[in-house]
């Protein structure tokens, strides 16, 4: 199929103008669909649930996107208050782009010499070239799967526009390299990291959390200036404006600092005969912002920094474990991005905590990972004072606290599936078999860490809810290792031997008051008290 700059391109999709995003309502879940600017209107309004066309790994791009963009236009009209209606919503957008006052670069198809909906001006308009062609919307999503085991590939044929609204938004401000000309983002510590994001939820609907972080950004802009070397006026926002020749990088101090970027030279035609809309693609030789030296080090609202190393975070295959998650909200390794910093604005009740990211590797994806992490009033009112070294303290007790009763547990299932071996230098089959049946202990710990946690620092008596949870996770441990038994040796003598030397090796480990002083204490005064006559 040839694609030349003789081709007759009308513009189509208008974002200002066309109701192309879907929506489902708060108000009894009724489907309406907006614009642009009449979303930021029902946003300010709290008044949408979700979003139909939204993928899970799509919801931190999109969210991102809608606060950025609202953040800039109101920073260049001069507020700092949500504009109250639809036409002074689609004048700052339109005003953002000045050069182009017909809403070519709000359209998802426009001319290729000019700027369309986050997709880059080619210099010249010529398209010739562009071999790459994308038939469904999600064949353009940054999401690489791996033999169609996590979503099935191009399943979207026949997709909506907004499908395609959500997929370039996803490839455009998430992405990493993919090998040579496919060039990642500059919000990632590195091609083959990725953009992992954490934030305050306060209590409402999506329209309450993109209002709460559309005032953070604003009241954080000048400090991002200053920290991440950025232009606090005249700096380029929108990055998909500027032609791009595919050769040229822009210098990182050249942006605005809620600058909303592209990584990849993409152009969205239609096929009026079969009423279709494709993309194409081409590589390019550079990435499209010099900033590889930076180490994701952005200003991103949302992302996390490793102190230390000097650079953001990237998330492995494990996602937000509880371990990550402590560290990332009570630890002092990584700094808290501002839209994680609870204000008094944020409200008296309790809020959730949310971590978002998809974990990359080398030409693939390993998953998108998620989790909500409940803040109690308390645990509110401490880090809204910053006062988090007691949280820190407690948190990283229990962490301690999983780990050994885990330590327990494994040796005692290593010693099960050794026949009873008294040594404790196991056979690498009973060691393999120890690690995977104590797997379900620290997954079901994860699961509540943030709920128990939360009992324990809102309880008159944390240290009597803390010897409960202990108890209840070695009721659990203990569960785990006589699940196993089915597992372990079967026949007569061994059978006996090696379930009696789990359970001994599982009681005394539980027992020793150099590994969890508090249940040890607990357990041996249950042993006194049985005794008793």
């Amino acid at each position: 199929m040839t694609h030349c700059r003789r081709l007759a391109v009308t513009l189509r999709y208008n974002l200002l103008d066309e109701p192309l995003i879907r929506t489902r309502l708060v108000a009894g879940g009724q489907p309406k669909s907006f614009s642009l600017p009449s979303l930021f209107l029902a946003l300010r309004q709290d008044a949408v649930r979700d979003f139909p066309a939204l993928r899970p790994h799509q919801r931190h791009p999109w969210h991102a996107f809608l606060v950025q963009l609202a953040a800039i236009a109101l920073h260049r009209a001069g507020r700092s208050e949500l504009f109250d209606s639809e036409a002074a919503w689609r004048q700052a957008l339109l005003d953002l782009t000045p050069e182009h006052p017909d809403g070519a670069a709000w359209c998802l198809i426009a001319p290729h010499d000019r700027p369309a909906f986050m997709q880059a001006p080619v210099p010249g308009g010529q398209i010739d070239g562009w071999k790459n062609t994308l038939r469904a919307a999600d064949e353009l999503d940054m999401l690489v799967t791996s033999k169609n085991h996590d979503l099935k590939a191009a399943r979207m044929r026949r997709a909506e526009v907004d499908d395609w609204i959500m997929a370039l938004i996803s490839l455009q401000t998430q992405e990493g390299f993919l090998g040579a000309g496919n060039y990642g983002i500059s919000r990632m510590n590195g091609g083959f990291a990725s953009r992992p994001a954490i934030g305050v939820v306060p209590t409402g609907h999506w329209g309450q959390r993109w209002a709460r972080d559309v005032s953070v950004l604003l009241t954080h802009r000048e400090a991002i200036v200053d920290q991440q070397g950025l232009k606090d006026a005249g700096g380029i926002c929108l990055v998909w404006l500027q032609p791009w020749d595919g050769e040229a990088s822009l210098p990182f101090g050249a942006l605005d600092p809620w600058y909303i970027e592209i990584c990849r030279r993409i152009r969205l035609l239609f096929r009026a005969e079969i009423s279709a809309t494709y993309a194409i693609t081409t590589g390019s030789k550079a990435s499209r912002i010099d900033a590889k030296s930076r180490n994701g080090l952005t200003g991103d609202p949302w992302m996390p920094i490793d102190l230390a190393a000097e650079k953001a975070l990237t998330i492995s295959a494990e996602g937000f474990h509880y371990r990550l998650a402590v560290e990332l909200l009570f630890g002092n390794k990584f700094s808290r991005p501002v839209a994680q910093i609870v204000s008094a604005d944020d409200g008296p009740h309790s809020l959730v905590v949310l971590t978002q990211g998809v974990t990359r590797g080398q030409g693939k994806t390993e998953g998108y990972h998620e989790r909500h992490i409940p803040i109690s009033p308390k645990v509110r009112q401490f880090m809204l004072q910053e006062h988090t070294d007691r949280l820190a303290k407690v948190a990283s007790d229990r962490v301690s606290a999983i780990g050994q009763v885990r330590s327990v547990l494994w040796t005692a299932l290593a010693a099960l599936f050794d026949k009873g071996s008294a040594k404790d230098k196991f056979s690498d089959s009973a060691k393999n078999k120890a690690s995977d049946f104590s797997k379900p202990l620290e997954q079901a710990e994860d699961a509540r860490f943030f709920i128990a946690l939360n009992e324990e620092i809102e309880s008159e008596q944390p240290d009597n809810e803390r010897l409960q949870w202990l108890v209840s996770m070695a009721d659990a441990a203990e569960s785990i290792l006589k699940h196993a038994f089915t597992a372990g040796p079967q026949c007569g003598e061994q059978r006996y031997r090696a379930q009696a030397a789990a359970l001994s090796r599982f009681h005394s480990g539980l027992r020793n008051p150099k590994t969890l002083p508090d249940l040890a204490n607990h357990l041996r005064q249950l042993s006194i008290d049985k005794e008793l006559p």
